[in-house]
């Protein structure tokens, strides 16, 4: 497993590491779900063992029911003795012995239920549990190119339909396999000819079953897709509630959502449509084995080469496999089901990411940070958004990047902790004094416990402010988290609050205002104690003055502790760059300039025009 899996925590790494690995990348889709069983071989040969006992034993049961109807034949179950009276301690012990086998069969089947139902929920957790790691694993241009509704959509209801395979997989598989080879093999130990239509019919049948399968396969594809669409649109509409509402856009947006229903339900019937046609007829096709073994049965009966006894054991076996095999039709409409969502599954869990660490770790203090000739391509068309860009940052240096909108402000901040790579060109870490490391042979999560941004758009859970601020060091003390939240000037709201750091803030922080949410998400990532601190316009819903008494008190913290924290900010306001030591100019995907506030002033008309000062003051 590479590096950047394991830097997800996970129960179960074997599993994942199973599904991941290329012996069994090129093995269907849903037998690689199957093969997780592998990771549970004792469960799986308990429950294995258990349904071979219960099937072995129906079938000892019917051969048993045939050697007593061949006692009543022959008169030996109930005599007449010379007195008049009846012997029934024949018919007695038959029923004794009968009645044994049924109850120890109902006590091992319902055994057999719980423990595969333990070991099917076993394995769908498992496989659960590789999805998630598979979503915090995958890069972000994954998750920028593949939107929300298709990330739940093959959590949810692709997860749920393998989910129903493989909890049928022990009754509608296994048992179904165990009930056709044993009621052919105890047709056939009777009489080989009363084994062969129902073999051959029953191979026929599940032969056509296997052929209706791929298409209720590709039908099945299809409904997913358009499932995924509801998704994105329930998604967006629960997230973009308040756009919604502010554009009085309810109408179209319903009126969106019905035209993706409807798209569903057209997909989902033209599937039922299709199932319900033609799967009775190998069910018909199967049933006339019946036929065969009753009038070849009756015929060997009259010859004596069968018993009337060996006869009623013959149609219950018989009656057995055709029961079963009724089922056949609703397991290929499942199995159809789950190959479909695991092969969406299996093309999630097999995407790569081009994010793979290292295996070096940053020195200890502080960190200086170094781009040289980076290069990244913009998606489809369109001019690089960052192209020989180089910029040094020695440490606990304060600099400020400015620049237009879409100069690449955001890009440059994703390549630190490596949310991104770049195409060309090396990012490093360290000085000038100890030696630059490059970002690709460092740990990722030594990088990005080292290396932290505060993006614009900040994103809290719905939870308490406590376990949102304790994110960025669990293990920190409440003082520790006073302290981070009065360096963030979070501090005086939160106490003001019902519940203090115990108030529990709602989804995304929706209870909260812009400027709360972004000081809290401030506090998180002082928790955390970074090398390197990234204010990625963090701090653009705050007044000036506000701005200024964190920018301050976080230098003032970095100084008390000994490490002074290198800072990158991307700003827009004047009042953030006058903090910096340095101002970095971006321009066109490239450092263009940098100075100080005021000597960029003086000298560069793109950096007036981006701070609104007048060309004549300057």
């Amino acid at each position: 497993m590479n590096q950047s899996v394991s830097t997800v925590a996970s129960a179960h790494p074997a599993a994942i590491a199973l599904l991941r690995k290329p012996s069994v990348r090129n093995a269907h889709p849903l037998l690689r779900c199957l093969l997780v069983y592998r990771t549970i071989p004792g469960r799986f040969a308990l429950a294995l063992g258990l349904f071979v006992a219960v099937n072995a034993s129906l079938t000892w049961y019917q051969y048993l029911v045939g050697r007593a109807v061949h006692d009543v034949e022959r008169g030996r179950a109930v005599a007449r003795l010379p007195d008049g009276t009846l012997d029934l301690h024949v018919a007695w012990a038959w029923a004794a012995v009968l009645v044994g086998i049924a109850v120890a069969r109902a006590v091992l089947q319902y055994v057999a239920g719980i423990v595969s139902l333990w070991t099917g929920q076993e394995l769908l957790f498992r496989l659960r549990d590789s999805i998630l790691v598979q979503v915090q694993r995958l890069d972000i241009g994954y998750h920028l190119k593949h939107g929300v509704g298709e990330m739940v959509s093959r959590t949810t209801r692709d997860a749920d339909k393998v989910r129903d395979a493989l909890i049928s997989f022990w009754r509608n598989v296994i048992e179904t396999s165990l009930v056709i080879a044993s009621s052919l093999g105890i047709l056939c130990w009777y009489h080989p000819a009363l084994a062969l239509a129902p073999a051959v019919l029953t191979l026929v049948g599940i032969g056509i079953f296997v052929r209706l399968a791929d298409r209720l396969v590709v039908l099945d594809r299809a409904v997913s897709d358009s499932y995924d669409s509801v998704s994105q649109d329930l998604v967006e509409g629960v997230g973009g509630v308040r756009v919604i509402k502010s554009f009085r856009l309810e109408r179209a947006r319903i009126e969106r959502f019905d035209d993706a229903v409807r798209n569903f339900v057209e997909y989902a019937t033209a599937a039922l449509r299709y199932s319900a046609s033609r799967i009775p007829w190998p069910q018909v096709i199967i049933a006339l084995g019946q036929v065969w073994v009753f009038g070849l049965g009756a015929h060997l009966v009259a010859t004596g080469r069968l018993n009337v006894g060996e006869l009623v054991a013959s149609l219950l076996a018989m009656n057995t496999l055709i029961f079963r095999i009724e089922g056949i039709g609703r397991i290929v409409q499942v199995f159809a089901d789950a190959r479909a969502s695991a092969a969406r599954i299996m093309d999630f869990l097999d995407a790569d990411t081009p994010i793979v660490g290292g295996s070096r770790r940053l020195r200890a203090g502080s960190l200086g940070l170094r781009l040289t000739g980076v290069r990244v391509k913009a998606r489809g068309e369109g001019e690089d958004i960052l192209r020989d860009c180089s910029l040094q940052v020695n440490p606990g240096e304060i600099v400020a990047v400015v620049g237009a909108t879409g100069s690449g402000k955001s890009t440059l901040t994703a390549l630190l902790p490596r949310m991104l790579d770049p195409d060309g060109g090396t990012v490093a870490f360290g000085s000038d004094v100890s030696g630059w490391t490059d970002a690709r042979s460092l740990e990722l999560r030594d990088l990005r416990r080292r290396v932290h941004v505060a993006a614009q758009e900040c994103f809290l859970f719905s939870n308490t402010i406590a376990a949102n601020v304790l994110l960025g060091s669990p293990a920190a003390t409440p003082d520790d988290v006073t302290e981070a939240l009065r360096v963030a000037a979070a501090h005086d709201f939160v106490k003001d609050l019902p519940e203090g750091v115990a108030t529990f803030i709602g989804d995304r922080g929706v209870t909260l205002s812009g400027g709360q949410r972004q000081r809290l998400a401030l506090a998180r990532a002082l928790l955390s104690r970074p090398s390197i601190l990234v204010l990625d316009d963090s701090t653009s819903a705050l007044d000036a003055l506000t701005e200024q008494n964190i920018l301050h008190a976080i230098r003032a913290l970095a100084r008390a502790s000994g490490e002074p924290i290198t800072m990158l900010i991307v700003a827009s306001k004047p009042s953030t760059v006058r903090f910096a030591d340095r101002v970095a100019v971006l321009q066109q995907g490239a450092i263009a300039a940098e100075g100080t506030h005021e000597e960029l002033a003086r000298s560069n008309a793109t950096y007036r025009e981006l701070m609104g000062i007048d060309d004549a003051a300057a």
